[in-house]
C-alpha cells in the first residue's frame, strides 16, 4: 500500500512578495508584479520587462558568508526554505535527519554566477575568478546547501527540466515518501535568471513578449492579443511529510499530494505538441494515479505562459481529457501576475493551489481583454473568484517536450 503524503509548511518568494501570504493577497487582487528590468541595461533587447524580486534583502534570511558564496538562486532557495520550516514546525535532529531529504529544481542554475566569472575571463582576468564560482553556478547546489544548512541527511535530489523542474522536484519527493525511503522532504524550486545572456537567447527566438510600454499587461494568457511569455525569478519551497508522521507531530496539513503524472511530447525542442496530446496524457496519468475521475476536480491552475503555441495546447489538452466538463472547470494562469519562474513556478503555483482549497478563493487570469475564439475556457477572467475547491490540477510544461502534473487535494478529504 502506498503510503500518503501531505504538505505542512510553504515558502514563497515571488515578484508578488517577500513570503507566501503578501503574494497571495496581491494575487487575488490581480495585481501584477512585472515591471522594467533593473538588473542590468536591457535598452537594446527586444524585451525589456520581466518579473524581477524587489526589497529581497538575503541577509534576511541566511549568513553574511553564505551569501558572498551562493549564487542569487540559492539565496531564494535557502530564504524560502527557512520561511516553509518555520510555518510546518518541522525539527530535524539526530534522531530523523537521515529519513529527511531535500528535493529541489531549477531551470539555469547559478546563471549570474556564470556570466559574472565569465566576463572576468575574457577580460584577462582569470585570477580573480571566484573559488566559490562553482559551487554557486552548479544546479544541485541549491539542495545541496539546503541540506547543509538544516541538517537534511536523507535523499538529495536535484530536477533540471525547464519550466517543468519545480513540479518534478514536487513529484520526486512525493514518489520517494510513498515508498518509504523518506518520512519528510523540503521540496521545491528556485531561478534567478533575469541575466543578459538569458535574455539575448530568449530574443533570438522571440519568445518572450515585448509589450515593453505596459509591463503590467505583458502576461496575458489565453487572450487573442498574447505575444510572448515574461521571465520572472524566486523560489517557492514545500514541506512534504508521509501522513502518519505529520499527525504524529501535531502538524497543521494545507493538503495531501494525491497524484502525480509526468512525461514527454517528444515533439520539439521548445514548442509543445500543437494538439496537446502529450499534457493531455500527462493529466491522465495524474488522474489515474490519484484515483480520481474528471468529475473529481474542481479546478486547474494551467501552465499558461501567455505564447500563442502553449496557451492553444494546454487548452485543447484540457478539452480532451474533461470533454463535456472542460467548459464547467475554472481554469486560472498565476503566470498573468507573477510572469514566469521558469524551476520555481510550478512550486510557487502549487502552493497557491493549497491556499485555493484552504481559502477557497480562485485567483484570476488577468489581462483577459479580447477573448480568442480557439481558447474558450472559463479563465476566471480579470477577477478573483469564491468557490468550493476540493481538489486542483496544477501543469507544468517544459523545454525539451517535458510535462509534469500534480494532484492536490483537501484534507481530510
Amino acid at each position: 500500500m502506498k503510503r500518503r503524503v501531505v504538505i505542512t509548511g510553504v515558502g514563497a518568494i515571488t515578484p508578488l512578495g517577500i513570503g507566501v501570504e503578501e503574494s497571495w493577497q496581491a494575487l487575488c487582487q490581480g495585481k501584477s508584479g512585472i515591471g522594467a528590468v533593473t538588473r542590468f541595461d536591457a535598452s537594446d533587447f527586444r524585451t525589456r520587462i520581466a518579473g524581477e524580486v524587489r526589497g529581497f534583502n538575503p541577509l534576511d534570511f541566511i549568513d553574511r558568508k553564505l551569501v558572498k558564496r551562493g549564487d542569487r538562486f540559492i539565496h531564494f532557495a535557502l530564504a524560502a526554505t527557512q520561511m516553509a520550516m518555520e510555518d510546518s514546525g518541522l525539527t530535524i535532529n539526530a534522531s530523523n535527519s537521515e529519513r529527511v531529504g531535500v528535493s529541489m529544481g531549477t531551470a539555469m542554475g547559478g546563471i549570474e554566477t556564470l556570466e559574472k566569472n565569465h566576463r572576468l575571463l575574457l577580460q584577462g582576468a582569470r585570477h580573480q575568478i571566484s573559488p566559490f564560482f562553482i559551487p554557486s553556478f552548479l544546479a544541485n547546489m541549491a539542495p545541496g546547501q539546503v541540506a547543509i544548512e538544516f541538517g537534511a541527511r536523507g535523499v538529495n535530489m536535484c530536477s533540471v527540466t525547464a519550466c517543468a523542474s519545480g513540479t518534478q522536484a514536487i513529484g520526486n519527493a512525493f514518489r520517494v515518501i510513498q515508498r518509504g525511503e523518506a518520512d519528510a522532504i523540503i521540496a521545491g524550486g528556485a531561478e534567478a535568471a533575469i541575466t543578459p545572456v538569458i535574455f539575448a537567447g530568449l530574443d533570438v527566438i522571440k519568445v518572450m513578449t515585448a509589450r515593453n510600454d505596459e509591463p503590467e499587461k505583458a502576461s496575458r494568457p489565453f487572450d487573442r492579443d498574447r505575444d510572448g511569455f515574461v521571465i520572472s525569478e524566486g523560489a517557492g519551497i514545500v514541506i512534504l511529510e508521509e501522513l502518519e508522521f505529520a499527525l504524529n507531530r501535531g502538524a497543521k496539513i494545507y493538503g495531501e499530494v494525491l497524484g502525480y503524472g509526468l512525461n514527454s511530447d517528444a515533439y520539439h525542442i521548445t514548442a509543445p505538441d500543437p494538439d496537446g496530446r502529450g499534457a493531455a496524457s500527462c493529466m491522465r496519468m495524474a488522474l489515474k494515479d490519484a484515483g480520481i475521475s474528471i468529475d473529481g476536480v474542481d479546478y486547474i491552475n494551467a501552465h499558461g505562459t501567455s505564447t500563442v503555441l502553449n496557451d492553444l495546447a494546454e487548452t485543447l489538452a484540457i478539452k480532451s481529457v474533461f470533454e463535456g466538463r472542460s467548459h464547467q472547470i475554472p481554469v486560472s494562469s498565476n503566470k498573468s501576475m507573477i510572469g514566469h519562474l521558469w524551476g520555481a513556478a510550478g512550486v510557487v503555483e502549487a502552493i497557491f493551489c493549497l491556499l485555493t482549497i484552504n481559502r477557497g478563493i480562485i485567483p484570476p487570469t488577468i489581462n483577459y481583454e479580447t477573448p480568442d475564439p480557439e481558447c474558450d475556457l472559463d479563465y476566471v477572467p480579470n477577477v478573483a473568484r469564491r468557490a468550493e475547491v476540493k481538489v486542483a490540477i496544477s501543469n507544468s510544461f517544459g523545454f525539451g517536450s517535458t510535462n509534469a502534473t500534480l494532484i492536490l487535494g483537501r484534507f481530510p478529504a
